[in-house]
């Protein structure tokens, strides 16, 4: 079984969830909520699903193991994962949802939750102690199909009223808004959010196949799309998410998506943040952005969660967090005009979309305009497919052995100036452009991240890392 936790959630091939594998998780989650007093007997645990073809059989076995197991799921339909984890809050209920973000639909995934949002790492690995304890149960393994109580008009309601007090009554009137919705469960809320605001929405490229839409790495294919559009219809922008839409895609005038660690400044801005967790593949050019303190950790939502509890325990308000990706977490509540919105320590993909399309309605300018206000090193990423993660291990273990084989490795690109570990392997050239490798902890790939002085720079770097990536045997 090749499951494993990776930097969000468990996953693996939709073949090997289909079935018991989700059972006995779902299972052993339930024995950690219980036997930590993170539920009672007989209470609820709220789930719901993104549109992959596996996920909606995935979604019925959980539910079935969760009442084996002595607890109440509210079936939450298929919702974002952030309206997910809202709806629980709310209620004081755990949350299981069934995706995959943004990876190939051949593969899935399930995202745990606990009353107070995701769960930590070292709940990660209580709930695979659990797991392995109860391989062997046959009750823990059994595939039922499930069902329970209908909730997703409830739960969808909620994350609306949240969304449609952000920013003022028919703040984006007179935008023209292209709305791509190809199989993210975020399509149709996307839409009533911004139509609510005044914008003219223009819905784009739904799709009832799964399409994966990475929102750190944005295929060549989706931007000619995304270009095609907006010269077309003549947008002010292009909104998406990924799979589950806790991940924005923001594009400009011009369809070009806007990096997601600059969404996550402009929505630090838009808040007053004081405290912002990121990981250490966000904009280098972050700290000298100026007005808050700057906290680099792990990629992954549960080591930004981590730091933003870290900087509240040592008694830091206005704390958020954020991804390369673009996905958002409040650490703390923050108060917007006189709603005050209350923390939500999840990835969320339409505060920053909200925040930035806000700021460029407020101020006149255009997002391609406001991207340059910021003046932000020109950073770009993608990954290689099918990268398999032994090969990955032994490139990275390589790299790291000696400063003779790191230098080697690079000398087709630059020579290494200074070299950080947090993780991946994230090396400063002699120019101060940076390189990063790291090894993605969701699917067999390996990613990598580049910044330099210029579009072209960036771009010519990146395909000579990718080459590099690509050459290693």
């Amino acid at each position: 079984m090749s499951v494993k936790f990776g930097t969000s959630g468990l996953r693996g091939l939709s073949s090997e969830l289909v079935g018991s594998v989700s059972a006995l998780y779902s299972t052993a989650f339930a024995q950690f909520l219980l036997s930590g007093g993170l539920a009672s007997p007989g209470g609820p645990v709220v789930v719901a699903r993104d549109f992959r073809q596996s996920s909606p059989e995935i979604a019925s076995t959980v539910m079935a193991a969760l009442i084996r197991a002595g607890l109440k799921p509210i079936d939450c339909g298929t919702i974002p994962t952030p309206a997910l984890a809202l709806y629980g809050q709310s209620i004081g209920a755990a949350g299981i949802m069934i995706t995959g973000s943004h990876i190939p639909a051949d593969r899935n995934g399930i995202k745990f939750y606990r009353p107070d949002g995701e769960i930590a790492k070292t709940d990660e690995t209580a709930i695979t102690e659990a797991a392995a304890s109860l391989a062997d149960d046959a009750d823990a393994n059994r595939v039922e199909a499930g069902t329970a109580e209908d909730h997703e008009t409830e739960a969808t309601r909620l994350f609306l009223e949240r969304n449609i007090a952000i920013l003022p009554a028919d703040a984006l009137k007179g935008k023209r808004i292209g709305i791509y919705q190809h199989s993210t469960v975020a399509r149709d809320m996307m839409v009533k959010v911004f139509e609510h605001y005044g914008a003219t929405v223009f819905p784009l490229g739904r799709s009832e196949q799964f399409i994966p839409v990475d929102t750190e790495a944005v295929s060549d294919d989706t931007i000619r799309l995304l270009a095609e559009w907006s010269d077309g219809l003549a947008l002010d922008a292009i909104i998406s998410t990924d799979g589950d839409g806790d991940r924005p895609l923001v594009a400009d005038e011009h369809g070009l998506p806007l990096r997601g660690d600059l969404l996550g400044l402009v929505a630090a801005r838009f808040l007053g943040a004081s405290v912002v967790a990121t990981p250490v593949t966000s904009n280098s050019g972050l700290e000298a952005a100026g007005g808050f303190k700057v906290v680099r950790t792990r990629v992954g939502s549960p080591f930004v969660i981590a730091a933003m509890d870290e900087a509240l325990a040592a008694g830091e308000s206005k704390v958020i967090g954020f991804e390369a990706n673009g996905g958002l977490m409040l650490g703390s509540d923050f108060l917007v005009g006189s709603t005050v919105l209350k923390a939500l320590p999840t990835r969320d993909s339409f505060l920053p979309a909200l925040a930035v399309l806000g700021m460029a309605a407020e101020s006149g300018l255009t997002l391609s305009a406001i991207a340059k206000t910021f003046s932000l090193p020109v950073a770009v990423a993608d990954r290689l497919e099918n990268y398999a993660s032994e090969r990955s291990a032994s490139l990275m273990a390589h790299l790291r052995s000696s400063k003779d084989n790191l230098s080697s490795f690079l000398s087709p690109v630059g020579t290494v100036k200074s070299t950080s570990d947090i993780d991946g392997l994230r090396v400063t050239l002699g120019d101060d452009s940076v390189i990063h490798f790291r090894p993605s902890g969701n699917a067999p790939e390996m990613r990598c991240y580049v910044e330099a002085r210029d579009q072209d720079a960036a771009e010519a770097l990146l395909a000579k890392g990718l080459g590099l990536l690509g050459g290693w045997q």
